[in-house]
């Protein structure tokens, strides 16, 4: 584990200098790194330690000294943690022990404290072992009581590693890790301007938001705070922790509830050590995915370009050529500003492209208008159930899921309504669109422009509520507070809530009450399809005789 002569040479700097000091060895016994502070301090970013897998330690062992008298503190423990360090010996100086040639005292090693990282109940967990009096707030490995110098050297190191790592492997194959998945975390940050339920509204959709991306959300964590850290979003204690979750449940990806900046992906990647990304490339990813018609990959890809592109940071040199100055000046130019260049133009083109997509539909609208054939557009929230309406009304065969964001692409089915002066059917057309969703990125109304333009031609709108969702009321407010961002107004709407199957009878009575004129259905049960029908007549009648 250590030497005698070692500690003690230790204990004889971290005496002199008055501070704690910590040696970083590996498996060979050669000095790799050595820091002035304790292990919190002095620690190894994440991003320059060996990346064995979740089933490994690091290969590196520390040993520190403490000018104090007591065993690892809970910033010690968690340091190894977060470095899945082999072991931690922590040595306590106190006294002086001897006068050096040419004066001055210094300190000996009265005893030493050896801890360890354990494996248990499938996932790493510290635990106390030693009896002693240690903080409950964090989690803990394994701690020996108070040792001398003698019983640290007679260790067996390479033994205590071997059986260690064995434990690990044989909890990370009870895990069933899913390669093809991502271990997720969640971090939610609860600001003043928040109430309580609505963070917790948020925290759980960006739960369905990974579910639904392909993730598996293994456990979120929050913190309340009066302003965004600039630098990390949030404070220091916190990332270690993010980070120490991270490493004990073996988590791959960190994903904020917030757009973060480039500078943040970047700081707090350093320190948690994974890979982290924010809410809207969650987002971006699912409509990757979920895009099928040429119309919606184009679209999807321009979201996408136009997000990364401000992401493209250059690290310590100028970006381009045209600055001038030592260094900037040759030929050619760095790969990140050819790449800055190559999507540039990508997203110009995909901007025509889109353009064009735009002028083809309007096309479109403007032969339906000619035949005076009115038009409906479904909005809502995401999974509120538009599709299956869309189903039910017209026996179309839309795919449909309960998962965010199932439809991408707009459909547009023909349905049979009864005319609202004659009672005579009537041809409309009905558009089912692309849910939306609280704070929908900006990158995403720009790029969808040409599918929402088929809300804003619509001669009426069909605004679909899922009731049973319990934030039915904020998602209400967050469609119509799109609908108002969008440069064209809107046609009037008829609100319908759906799932009314599912929900209990105080439910329906607080929205009857808010929404008097609003029809209440079930499209997966078929009910209350009729009064739709003739609702929308009436509202079509209505916006067509300009009311």
């Amino acid at each position: 584990m250590t030497t005698p002569e070692f500690a003690q040479r230790l204990a004889a700097i971290s005496t002199e200098i008055n501070q704690p000091v910590c040696a970083y060895l590996n498996r060979r016994g050669q000095v790799i790194r050595v820091g002035v502070g304790n292990p919190r301090q002095t620690q190894i970013p994440p991003l320059e330690l060996p990346r064995y897998g979740a089933e490994r330690l690091s290969g590196i062992r520390c040993i520190a000294t403490h000018l104090k008298a007591e065993p690892p503190n809970e910033a010690a423990l968690t340091a190894m943690a977060l470095q899945r360090l082999d072991a931690l010996v922590m040595l306590n100086i106190t006294g002086t022990g001897f006068t050096r040639r040419g004066g001055g005292a210094t300190g000996y090693v009265k005893e030493a404290y050896l801890a360890h990282l354990v494996a248990n109940s499938r996932q790493l967990v510290l635990t106390q072992s030693s009896g002693m009096n240690i903080p409950d707030s964090a989690l803990y490995s394994s701690v020996s009581p108070p040792l001398s110098l003698d019983a640290i050297a007679e260790q067996d190191f390479l033994d205590l590693v071997e059986s260690l790592e064995e434990e690990f492997q044989r909890e990370y194959i009870a895990q069933e890790v899913d390669a093809d998945h991502d271990r997720v975390v969640i971090v939610g940050v609860l600001t003043d301007d928040m109430t309580p339920q609505r963070f917790q509204d948020t925290i759980a959709e960006l739960a369905r938001l990974v579910d639904t991306a392909g993730g598996d959300v293994l456990q979120a964590l929050q913190q309340k705070r009066s302003r965004i850290h600039p630098q990390t979003v949030i404070g220091e204690g916190k990332v270690q922790e993010v980070a120490l979750t991270a490493q004990t449940l073996g988590a791959n990806l960190v994903v904020f509830d917030r757009d973060l900046s480039p500078a943040q992906v970047r700081n707090l990647e350093a320190q948690i050590g994974v890979r982290v990304v924010d809410r809207t490339e969650v987002i971006l990813d699912i409509f990757a995915q979920r895009a099928q018609s040429g119309a919606g990959k184009l679209q999807v890809e321009l979201a996408q370009l136009e997000y990364m592109l401000p992401r493209l940071t250059g690290r310590g040199r100028a970006m381009s050529r045209l600055g001038g100055g030592i260094g900037t000046r040759g030929p050619g130019e760095t790969k990140l500003e050819t790449e800055r260049r190559a999507i540039q133009r990508r997203i110009s083109r995909l901007q025509q492209e889109v353009n064009q997509l735009q002028a083809h539909r309007c096309r479109l609208r403007q032969r339906r208008q000619h035949r005076e054939v009115p038009s409906v557009a479904l909005v809502g929230y995401t999974n509120a159930g538009k599709s299956t309406l869309l189903n039910a009304l017209t026996n179309a065969e839309v795919y449909t899921a309960d998962q965010l964001f199932a439809t991408l692409d707009p459909t547009t089915r023909r349905l049979i309504i009864p005319h609202a002066d004659t009672n005579e059917p009537q041809e409309t057309l009905i558009t089912d669109t692309v849910g939306f969703i609280h704070e929908l990125p900006a990158s995403l109304m720009d790029a969808f422009r040409a599918t929402l333009e088929e809300v804003t031609e619509a001669d009426a709108l069909l605004h679909l509520v899922d009731l049973s969702h319990p934030a039915w009321l904020s998602h209400i407010r967050s469609v119509r507070d799109i609908l108002a961002q969008m440069p064209i107004t809107p046609g009037p709407a008829l609100v319908v809530f759906n799932k009314i199957d599912q929900v209990n009878s105080e439910t329906l009575a607080l929205a009857q009450e808010e929404f008097p004129l609003a029809v209440f259905i079930s499209a997966s049960q078929r009910l209350g399809l009729d009064t739709v029908r003739l609702r929308l007549s009436q509202l079509i009648q209505y916006a067509v005789d300009g009311g």
